[in-house]
Parts: structure tokens; C-alpha cells; sequence
């Protein structure tokens, strides 16, 4: 069988890529090994945001106390999770629903290249002209002595619990550890972090680490900086990990969040002649196409940044390219991200660190929350506005936001760079007052 389109994986760009080039008469064929979806819907943002929706309501309960409103809480965990798994289904059916309704050929099966052009799945072949792998990652599971055999968790099976552990070890101190651990800690578990790092999250500047940490803290989290687990054991209740420094730590759960690794089709290097990069991903260049002409990759497995928006633009990025016209790049749009963390983080273009550690002249300019009268009035102080910009050109180069929804705030300045606006346009807007939004003039007025 011949196909205009062969899509691998059910994610956030290739089911709407599948349905785009269906719907404009191709003939389209899409392979799934497992649940439809991809990584967003079953194991991701989904569950995670639907899981955290339960432990933050229960976190800003207990610190209602902060503006004298007593409460007590009491958490229905196999409910929260219940809904979790229930929200992950209508979502997943969603999927379904829409490919069911198109023209795509949906093979639910694992596929694996046979030839460039050639793929096998279910003991049948498919030949295609143009072939897209969105096939995502995978937990990256260390080979700590010990962990093999052991019923440790990652975010896949994060969310099949029915209850959480009295005690969680969490391994890692990215965004899964971070959100799940603070998660799971705001909904009654004991949680002790450990990441061989010297701050929570190492990618972002020390100072955001510390508002963090002192959210942390105050939920009863305990951390293990610059150590790494050197063993594990298990006796059918109980995890011990004993750390680099000797120290050993139990629990009744291990959640192992060290980051994530490409899932690759198996072939894709050796019959269908696809390289890889040296970490495993899917070789692209700047339009997303393989080193095999008419083979492209999107999303996490061609090494872009691991967020659900990435693939919905690879999508459209890819719809654009595909159809002859080279004006997409991989990286032509500004790029925010959010950790759901409480307080959130809001990221937008470069940190300061990153302009400094890339030669740039820049200038930077600081908020405290508590300078802000929102943030004053409602008892949520905690954290800052950061904006980096141009001092030649007024551009704003990038901006770090930590503090309640600093990821619906940091969309301000995402528009802002999208437009090619500078920072005296953001000092003279007139914003309203009082909000958090408020503070982002006043944060720019700092630089007149």
C-alpha cells in the first residue's frame, strides 16, 4: 500500500499534521503502539496539570492562614487520582473521535522501517513518499544496582496509583520531579528530593532556586543537594537508596525523574539510513527534515525543546515546509515555557545568565513581587519580575518571571518579543490596577 504521508506516533503535532494533509485530499496513514495522545495526554501536561489542580487548591488552603482564614484540609487522594485517570480518558477519546471521523488509516501497532520509504507494522508493509516520525520519549532510567525489578515510578506510571506513598524518594530536580514532588507533598506525602545539582532546577538562575526552595520548605519538602543515588534497595514495602555520601534514605515510593530519552523506530538508523545525533535524537536540520530527503521529525525526538506548544508549531511548521514552502525554521518563534510549580515559573527568551554566558550586551532590571500592590493585597509576595534587554536597540531580549501565574504573566512579554516591541513600549502602556500584570511597566520603568 502506498500513502502520500506516513505519520509515527499520535502526538501533538502528528495527529494534526495526519489530519491536515487528510482533509486536503492525501493519503495518509498514521501508526500508534500505544495509547493515542502521545506523551501530553497520557503521562504528561494532562495528567500532571489535572493532578497539581488537587495539590495546589489544598497548598493555598493551608496558606489561607497568611491573611487569617483558617482552614483544614482533607485530601481524598484515590478521588484526585481517580479524576486524574478521568480527564486523561475524555482527552485520549478526543483523539480517537477526530481520527475516527477523518480520512487517516490508523494502525494501532508498532512501526519499524523495513527501507527509507518502506515501513512495517502488524505484519503488513506501507510505502510512502513522505514519512514523519513523532514518536516522542521515554523516562531515562539510570542503571542504579538495585532499581531493576523494583516497582519505582516515573511519570508513565505515575498516575495508575490509586493512592500516594506515605513516604516518596524523588531522584531528579527538573520539572517532572519538581512539580510531581511538591505535588505529591501538598497532598500528604513525606518528600525528600535529591538531584546531584547544586539548586532545584539548574537551568534557571539561583535566585528563582530560592523562592523554590523556600515554597518547599514551608510544604514540609526536604532536599539533598549535590548527592546522587549510588544504590537501591527494595524489600517488598520499602525503598532504600543509599546516597553517594553513604547517607540512606527510605520510603515507601521512589519516583525517578532524571529527564527523558528519544523513542526511535527501530531502523531508523540502520535501514532506513536516518542519523542520529550523539544523545540519540533524530538528526534535523533547520526545517526538520532528516539527513533521508522526504523524512522529518518533530517534537521531542528531533531534539526540540520537550513542551506540548514545540510540536503543535513543529505541526505548522512542518505543514508549511512539506508543501514547498521554506520559510519555517525550527526555531523561528520566540520561545516561553512554564514549571507548575507553586510559586510557577515563567520563562521567555534568555535569562540573564544565558545573555551573560553568550557574550550579549544587556542590561537587567528586577521586581520583587512584593513591590507589587496585587501581590501585597493578597498575600502572594513571594517571588520577582526579571526582563533582559538590548541596551543599543531597546529590544527585550528575555524575561523570568517566579510568583503566582507567572505562566499566564509571562505572555505579555512573549507578545511583546513576537512583535519586535521594546521595552519603552512596555514602560508607557498603561496597565491595570491592581494586578500582577501592573508590576511589568513599573518593572520597566526601572530602566529610564
Amino acid at each position: 500500500m502506498r500513502y502520500d504521508l506516513a505519520v509515527i506516533g499520535s502526538g501533538q503535532g502528528g495527529v494534526p499534521l495526519a489530519l491536515d494533509f487528510a482533509e486536503r485530499g492525501k493519503r495518509v496513514v498514521l501508526f500508534e503502539r500505544g495509547d493515542l495522545g502521545g506523551c501530553c495526554v497520557n503521562v504528561g501536561c494532562t495528567p500532571s496539570k489535572a493532578f497539581l489542580a488537587s495539590a495546589h487548591a489544598a497548598g493555598r488552603a493551608r496558606r489561607a492562614s497568611d491573611v487569617h482564614v483558617h482552614c483544614e484540609v482533607r485530601v481524598d487522594v484515590p478521588a484526585v487520582m481517580d479524576r486524574v485517570r478521568r480527564i486523561v480518558g475524555e482527552w485520549r477519546d478526543g483523539v480517537e473521535k477526530k481520527l475516527a471521523k477523518s480520512a487517516v488509516e490508523l494502525v494501532r501497532a508498532e512501526a519499524s522501517f523495513d527501507a527509507p520509504h518502506l515501513l512495517r507494522a502488524g505484519g503488513e508493509t506501507y510505502e510512502a513518499e513522505t514519512v514523519v516520525l513523532d514518536t516522542g520519549g521515554r523516562a531515562n532510567v539510570p542503571p542504579l544496582p538495585g532499581l531493576a525489578g523494583t516497582p519505582y515510578l516515573t511519570n508513565e506510571n505515575f498516575f495508575l496509583q490509586e493512592t500516594l506513598p506515605q513516604r516518596l524518594i524523588v531522584l531528579g530536580s527538573g520539572y517532572i520531579g519538581l512539580e510531581l514532588g511538591q505535588g505529591a507533598a501538598r497532598l500528604g506525602s513525606r518528600v525528600t528530593i535529591v538531584t546531584p545539582d547544586d539548586r532545584l532546577i539548574a537551568r534557571e538562575e539561583s535566585d528563582v532556586c530560592g523562592v523554590l526552595s523556600a515554597s518547599f520548605t514551608r510544604d514540609g519538602i526536604e532536599t539533598r543537594l549535590e548527592r546522587k543515588g549510588k544504590e537501591v534497595a527494595y524489600d517488598g514495602t520499602t525503598f532504600t537508596v543509599t546516597l553517594d555520601d553513604g547517607m540512606a534514605l527510605t520510603g515507601d515510593g521512589l519516583l525517578v525523574a532524571i529527564g527523558r530519552r528519544p523513542n526511535v523506530p527501530d531502523g531508523t538508523a540502520q535501514r532506513a539510513g536516518i542519523a542520529l545525533d550523539e544523545h540519540g535524537f533524530v538528526r534535523c536540520d533547520e526545517h526538520l527534515q532528516t539527513s533521508v530527503a522526504g523524512h522529518y521529525a518533530l517534537g521531542d525526538v528531533a531534539g526540540q525543546p520537550q513542551f506540548t506548544h514545540v510540536s503543535w508549531e513543529d505541526f505548522r511548521r512542518l505543514k508549511t515546509v512539506i508543501g514547498g514552502d521554506a520559510s519555517r525554521t525550527r526555531d523561528d518563534r520566540v520561545l516561553a515555557y512554564a514549571m507548575y510549580t507553586e510559586p510557577q515559573v515563567g520563562r521567555v527568551g534568555l535569562s540573564t545568565d544565558q545573555a551573560r554566558q553568550q557574550g550579549l550586551a544587556h542590561r537587567v532590571v528586577t521586581l520583587p513581587l512584593a513591590q507589587v500592590a496585587r501581590g501585597a493585597e493578597w498575600g502572594l509576595e513571594d517571588g520577582f519580575f526579571r526582563l533582559v534587554v538590548d541596551p543599543r536597540s531597546d529590544a527585550i531580549l528575555g524575561a523570568t518571571f517566579a510568583g503566582y501565574e507567572a505562566g499566564e504573566l509571562i505572555h505579555v512579554i512573549l507578545a511583546h518579543m513576537e512583535a519586535g516591541s521594546t521595552w519603552r513600549v512596555l514602560e508607557r502602556s498603561v496597565h491595570i490596577h491592581p494586578t500582577f500584570a501592573e508590576g511589568l511597566p513599573t518593572l520597566a520603568r526601572q530602566l529610564l
